[in-house]
């Protein structure tokens, strides 16, 4: 049958999926895969319960019977929260998960069938647990399927992505002695220690590359403290730096920055990637991570999807219908370009 893209994106997007709630989003699409006619594999992810999760996890690996993949398709189909459902205009489809990456989902699909059609069998490989800690992609990796071209979706306005950067999470901890607040002199602010570290972290000079562009650094949580009245004894922040290398030379600025103030811990390290150029497509350069990096064991890597990243995460995600048509045909002629390099 037909598929259409639009349509396939409001149906997934009309699924809540955040990160650890994605088995009702998994079950349609195992049903949905194994009504085209696929050979669909679950593979199970752990579940850790956060906030209060109980879903089946796992990911979905598909192919049509008798065949043997060496191109793969994939994507992610967890989302960030919070969730709202889909809607669409003339223009657009609204809704979380549109760009990021259901609807990018939804185009592969439809290429899929198009390069089926012609000849060119591909697998089909969707994952969890993308938006926080790669998991899923860390479970797909044990086995790469003898695929020797992996195409990744994400946001990028359907130009090839030449890198992406990566990601590495730092984790600050912080701490001190608790007093009364009239005393100070009594107690040791964990806070004071966190923002000073903050601080200097903030400014210093990480690595620049002249493609990629520079590192950059986010605080993306802090807390701490006990109340107003009270010297803080315990402080801790999350800060996230996107890497244009060596993570290792990032590892090491940060543990000289810190010192003795702070107690660190790194608790994703997702690597930068480079790829290749291909004659006739627009390129990009990725400065979000993405599962590629976990996903070695998939053959070499190339990136392009449809949407734009600056709209992903936000109260007003949306892609254009007209990216998810082009999407369909540039997946269909990227994976044709690669099957002659088998």
């Amino acid at each position: 049958m037909a598929i259409d893209p639009i349509a396939l994106t409001r149906q997934l997007v009309d699924i809540e999926s955040t990160t650890y709630f994605e088995g009702a989003c998994g079950l349609f699409l195992h049903e949905y895969l194994q009504g085209l006619g696929y050979e669909v594999e679950r593979q199970p992810v752990e579940q850790p319960g956060v906030n209060g999760a109980t879903d089946e996890r796992f990911n979905l690996y598909a192919k049509m019977p008798g065949t043997q993949p060496k191109i793969t398709l994939s994507t992610h189909f967890d989302t960030v929260p919070p969730y709202f459902p889909s809607s669409e205009d003339d223009t657009y489809v609204y809704g979380r998960g549109s760009c990021d990456a259901k609807g990018i989902l939804a185009s592969q699909v439809a290429g899929a069938e198009k390069l089926h059609k012609g000849g060119i069998p591909v697998g089909l490989l969707y994952v969890v647990g993308e938006e926080r800690d790669s998991a899923g992609a860390k479970v797909a990796n044990r086995d790469g399927k003898g695929s020797r071209f992996l195409i990744n979706g994400e946001p990028t306005s359907n130009r090839l992505a030449l890198a992406t950067k990566g990601a590495l999470r730092v984790e600050l901890r912080a701490s001190g002695k608790m007093a009364h607040s009239a005393y100070p002199e009594l107690g040791e602010s964990a806070i004071d220690k966190l923002v000073d570290v903050l601080h200097e972290l903030s400014r210093t000079q990480l690595p620049v590359d002249p493609e990629i562009g520079e590192s950059t650094l986010n605080v993306g949580l802090i807390s701490g403290g006990r109340a107003p009245n009270v010297i803080p004894d315990a402080a801790e922040a999350h800060v996230l730096i996107r890497t244009i290398g060596d993570s290792q030379i990032v590892k090491d600025t940060i543990t000289r920055v810190v010192g003795n103030r702070c107690d660190v811990k790194f608790a994703l390290d997702l690597a930068a990637v480079r790829m290749k150029r291909l004659p006739g497509f627009e390129t990009m350069i990725a400065k979000y991570a993405t599962d590629i990096s976990s996903l070695t064991n998939w053959g070499e890597p190339l990136l392009l999807g449809p949407g734009t990243i600056h709209v992903a995460h936000t109260p007003d995600e949306k892609v254009l219908k007209s990216e998810l048509l082009e999407a369909v045909d540039k997946y269909a002629e990227l994976a044709s370009e690669l099957s002659k390099q088998l």
